[in-house]
């Protein structure tokens, strides 16, 4: 059950929602409103809705972003595909905003269990819906299509990552540091991944978007996750994924390993592999027109 320090957070965490601007990520006409939904007793996510202007036959879109990713990252995709579909965006149990009981796990197993509950609860209709994610998120909807009660018309998958790398020093500092003592580590996380893990050359704006996720984050729950994350890998049920797939790439962004999506690609039984170079080309809204190519090639 949730205790009253729980509740009392829970009523933050509201009021928090409720001063965040929504227009700026809907397309003209179209309307947002935000909740907190419960999957369980001990289990309550964020969520957005956003409606489209008028009335049209297109599938909604179920929409799962990365792991500590903030939605203004998302910001062009979001008022893209606003334009013409309902979008229900689901922030993961290890951010901020969630509400967990401390016995939750923050593995991907229970990223995709909380997916499979949520689908439920909008009560969406068999092939008539598509699952999107990006980096952890696509990651845990590949893990969890295989328990849906309801299988998407498709999936459109923005870096999914196969494997969680997490160096040698990461789990040292797991095991080390206390969360309260994050704001001193967390330079040293944003300095080793602008030198050693992201093309700031090619795609500066993918740096400045993952500091704002790490300043956004809550250390608690990374300590928490990175762990089980960091043990995980998708490689051995990739053949039961037999749902078409949209695998969208960038063969700059080193982070999510390109060559991995490939691989991921010649696995699947159902995918499509399409490569937009940069973070920034797969977070963009000529992406949300290669999607809309991608569903018209399935009709």
């Amino acid at each position: 059950m949730v205790s009253q320090n729980e509740q009392d957070q829970r009523r933050s965490v509201v009021m928090d929602f409720q001063l965040t601007d929504l227009k700026q990520f809907c397309a003209p006409g179209a309307t947002a409103t935000e909740r907190t939904v419960e999957l369980s007793p001990t289990v309550h996510l964020r969520t957005v809705e956003f409606i489209p202007p008028g009335d049209n036959n297109n599938p909604p879109v179920v929409f799962v972003p990365g792991w500590i990713s903030v939605m203004a990252g998302w910001h062009d995709v979001l008022v893209a595909l606003s334009e013409d579909h309902r979008i229900y965006y689901l922030e993961t149990r290890e951010k901020k905003s969630s509400l967990l009981g401390p016995a939750e796990k923050l593995d991907v197993e229970s990223i995709g269990n909380d997916i499979v509950r949520y689908v439920e609860l909008l009560g969406l209709t068999s092939h008539n819906y598509i699952l999107f994610g990006s980096s952890l998120g696509a990651t845990a909807i590949l893990d969890c299509v295989r328990r849906l009660k309801t299988a998407p018309k498709c999936l459109v998958l923005i870096g999914p990552n196969a494997v969680i790398r997490v160096p040698r020093f990461g789990i040292v500092l797991v095991y080390l540091v206390y969360p309260p003592l994050y704001s001193i580590v967390k330079p040293f996380v944003k300095w080793y991944l602008r030198h050693f893990r992201l093309d700031v050359r090619s795609d500066p704006s993918q740096y400045k978007k993952y500091c704002t996720a790490l300043d956004n984050a809550d250390p608690a729950k990374l300590k928490k996750a990175v762990i089980p994350l960091s043990k995980y890998s998708v490689w051995e049920f990739l053949p039961e994924v037999k749902i078409p797939t949209l695998i969208v790439s960038a063969s700059k962004d080193v982070m999510h390993e390109p060559e991995n999506l490939k691989r991921m690609h010649e696995i699947l039984p159902a995918s499509t592999l399409i490569d937009l170079e940069t973070n920034r080309g797969t977070h963009s809204s000529f992406m949300v027109a290669e999607m809309r190519k991608y569903l018209a090639s399935l009709d």
